[in-house]
C-alpha cells in the first residue's frame, strides 16, 4: 500500500540522438524536373511547337501569297524592327491605346464608386451596362467618325467604350463580394465615401479588379487594331492595324503576318510582364489568389 501511495521517482536524463547522415535531409530535384517547373520554359515549348507546325504547313501548301512560312514571317518581322517602321507603328498605336484605356479605367472607377455609395448609382450602372455592354465597340466607329472626325478622337471614343463596361461590371462584382466583416470594420473606423472605397473595398476586391483590367486591356487592344484597319490614326499616320491593312493591299503577306505576330507578342508581353507582375506583387503576395 505504501508503494502505491509513494511511487518511486525515476531520475530524469537526456538522450542525445546521433545525427542522421545516411541520407541527405534535402535532395535536389533532377535537372529536367527543375527546368520543366519553369512556366516560361513550358510556354516557350508550346510556341516552338506551333512555329514548327506553321513552317511545315506553309511548306506543304507552297503558296507564299496565302500562307508564308514562319521563317519568312520572322525575316519580315526582323526587317520591320530593324528599319524602325514597326516600332513607329507600335508607338502610334500605344499612344492612342493608353489614352483610351486610362480614360475608360477612370470612368469605370467613378461609376462603380457611385454604385456602391448610392441606390441611384446602382440603378445607373445596371441600366448603362445592360444597354451598352452588349454593343460592340467597333459598331460605334461610324458615329465616332461623324462626331470626332477622322483622327485620334474617334479611336479614343471607341476604346473608352470597350474598356468601361467590362471593367465596371467586374469591379462592381468584386465590391459586392467583399465580406461583411470587412465592411463593418471600415465603418467602425469611420471610413465613408471615397476613403471607404479605396481603403476597404478596392484591396478586398483586387482579384476581380485585376481580371476586369485584363479583360478591358484585351478588348481595347482588339478594338484599336480593328479600328486602325479601317482608317489611320491622327495626322494621317496609321498604327499597327493600318500597317497590316496597307501590306495586305500591296500583297506583302509576310509583312501582314509580321504585323499580326507583333500584335500577339505585345499581348504576351503585357500579360506576362505587366499583369503577371502586378498580380505577384499584390493578390498573390497577400494570399488572395493561388
Amino acid at each position: 500500500m505504501s508503494g502505491l501511495l509513494n511511487p518511486p521517482v525515476r531520475g530524469e536524463y537526456e538522450r542525445r540522438l546521433e545525427p542522421f547522415t545516411e541520407l541527405p535531409v534535402e535532395r535536389a530535384l533532377p535537372f529536367a524536373t527543375r527546368v520543366w517547373a519553369q512556366g516560361g520554359v513550358r510556354k516557350g515549348l508550346i510556341l516552338a511547337v506551333l512555329a514548327v507546325l506553321w513552317e511545315l504547313l506553309a511548306r506543304w501548301q507552297d503558296n507564299d501569297l496565302l500562307l508564308p512560312t514562319f521563317s519568312a514571317t520572322a525575316r519580315a518581322l526582323v526587317d520591320g524592327l530593324a528599319s524602325g517602321e514597326l516600332i513607329d507603328k507600335v508607338r502610334i498605336s500605344f499612344a492612342v491605346l493608353l489614352q483610351g484605356y486610362l480614360a475608360g479605367v477612370l470612368l469605370a472607377f467613378v461609376l462603380t464608386t457611385l454604385a456602391v455609395s448610392t441606390q441611384l448609382g446602382r440603378d445607373l450602372l445596371d441600366t448603362l451596362t445592360s444597354m451598352f455592354n452588349p454593343l460592340p465597340a467597333i459598331a460605334l466607329l461610324p458615329l465616332a467618325l461623324l462626331w470626332f472626325g477622322l483622327g485620334r478622337g474617334s479611336l479614343v471614343f471607341v476604346l473608352i467604350h470597350s474598356v468601361l463596361w467590362p471593367l465596371a461590371l467586374n469591379t462592381y462584382a468584386g465590391f459586392q463580394g467583399v465580406p461583411e466583416t470587412l465592411r463593418m470594420a471600415g465603418r467602425n473606423y469611420g471610413l465613408r465615401g471615397l476613403r471607404y472605397v479605396l481603403q476597404i473595398l478596392v484591396p478586398a476586391a483586387l482579384p476581380a479588379i485585376l481580371s476586369g483590367l485584363k479583360i478591358g486591356w484585351a478588348f481595347a487592344w482588339r478594338t484599336l487594331i480593328a479600328a486602325e484597319l479601317v482608317f489611320g490614326a491622327s495626322s494621317g499616320k496609321g498604327g499597327l492595324g493600318w500597317y497590316i491593312f496597307q501590306n495586305r493591299n500591296e500583297l506583302y503577306t509576310d509583312r501582314v503576318f509580321a504585323g499580326l505576330a507583333m500584335v500577339v507578342l505585345i499581348g504576351l508581353l503585357v500579360e506576362g510582364l505587366g499583369f503577371a507582375t502586378l498580380e505577384r506583387l499584390t493578390v498573390r503576395r497577400w494570399g488572395q489568389q493561388r
